[in-house]
């Protein structure tokens, strides 16, 4: 029994030492860790927030009609060029019968009044003529026959107004509505046949046509609270619309909102911006789009990548190369970053090189 454990005990001692020997060897023929270098490069760095928004005419007006009715007829369609005072559609007026009832019934008192005031004058001018009344009597009753005849022009054309939507002292038409503005019909929401509201104190009335100068755009936007402190007016700014590929448009800032408001649980500040556009581009209004605010730029400076930074006691740092693979901690000044490269500003040359952190990592493994 005592050769048994013997023998097993020689049998473990003789396959430890093959594990051992093995590592060892193992050991002693792994290649050494190589860490990977990069140089700095010399570029230019931009740091830029991103805002939100949409692309919107500066002015853009509704046009409404004065009169209720329906529409007889549209001169004009969504997309066509149109002039202030261009004629856009014809309302036929459906009279409303208690105004037209009134109307009329304005209309017989003032042909009464205007009749008996004709005769009236009539007859007090025949006594002036005999010397029978003085001058002053005369005319005030002439004065009064001018009043009743201006009355009852008026109720005729209050009338005219209210049956036809027109007035013949005028020579306008309430029924026919035009542009008020030069520019771009971005919408006709109504077609012929379609009954509308007028425009009054107490009803904001059927749009009829929205008209916009789309020569004059501007991208509103809004701007979160940790990031509107660092925006002023008149900073540039890059927007990519996601309709408009390979395209990027150049703006100004122009508006900065004093008050912010809460959207989906943080503070937004809206931000309004003045597209510049060349004389062949064209934008629809509505479109999306995005904008890369320019809050700091370098021009030709020494950067690095951010990722080869390190920290210790919130001091940046980096290993330097001094011999092949030896390196040295040291200390430099950075500049502004934009996320990827950063900016060197004294601490290292740019013949010198800089160990990559992460080539570490891939190095053991391998």
């Amino acid at each position: 029994m005592k050769k048994v454990f013997i023998g097993l005990f020689i049998l473990a001692f003789l396959a430890a030492s093959g594990w051992l020997g093995m590592y060892f060897y193992k050991k002693s023929n792994t290649d050494p860790v190589v860490y990977k270098t990069e140089a700095p490069i010399t570029t230019d760095i931009v740091k830029k927030t991103v805002a939100t928004g949409s692309i919107v005419p500066r002015k853009e007006v509704q046009v409404k009609s004065q009169v209720s009715g329906i529409i007889e007829e549209l001169y004009v369609e969504a997309g066509q060029i149109v002039k202030k005072g261009q004629l856009l559609a014809k309302v036929k007026i459906v009279p409303n019968i208690v105004n037209v009832n009134n109307a009329e019934s304005e209309l017989q008192t003032a042909r009464i009044n205007f009749d008996e005031a004709k005769r009236e004058l009539a007859r007090y001018e025949q006594l002036y003529q005999q010397k029978v009344v003085p001058e002053q009597e005369y005319r005030k009753y002439k004065a009064e026959y001018n009043l009743n005849r201006q009355a009852l022009q008026s109720a005729e054309n209050n009338l005219q107004l209210v049956r036809e939507g027109a007035s013949k002292r005028s020579g306008q038409a309430s029924n026919l509505i035009y542009s008020t503005i030069d520019g771009m019909l971005l919408d006709v929401p109504v077609k012929a046949g379609t009954s509308i509201i007028e425009r009054n104190n107490f009803n904001e009335g059927t749009t009829i046509a929205s008209v916009a100068d789309m020569r004059s755009l501007v991208f509103e936007g809004e701007i979160d609270e940790s990031e509107v402190g660092k925006l002023k007016e008149n900073m540039d700014l890059l927007l990519t619309i996601g309709a408009i590929e390979g395209r990027v448009f150049n703006a100004k800032l122009e508006y900065i909102a004093p008050k912010g408001t809460e959207v989906e649980g943080s503070i937004k500040f809206p931000i309004r911006a003045k597209v510049l556009l060349d004389e062949k581009d064209f934008i629809r209004a509505g479109y999306s789009a995005n904008a890369d605010i320019v809050l700091d730029k370098r021009e030709k400076v020494l950067a690095i990548k951010e990722s080869m930074l390190k920290f210790e006691k919130n001091k940046p740092y980096i290993e330097v190369e001094k011999a092949p693979q030896i390196f040295e901690k040291r200390e430099i000044k950075t500049g502004i970053s934009d996320g990827i490269n950063i900016e060197v500003v004294s601490g290292l040359k740019s013949s010198e090189k800089v160990k990559v952190p992460d080539a570490v990592a891939i190095a053991q493994n391998s």
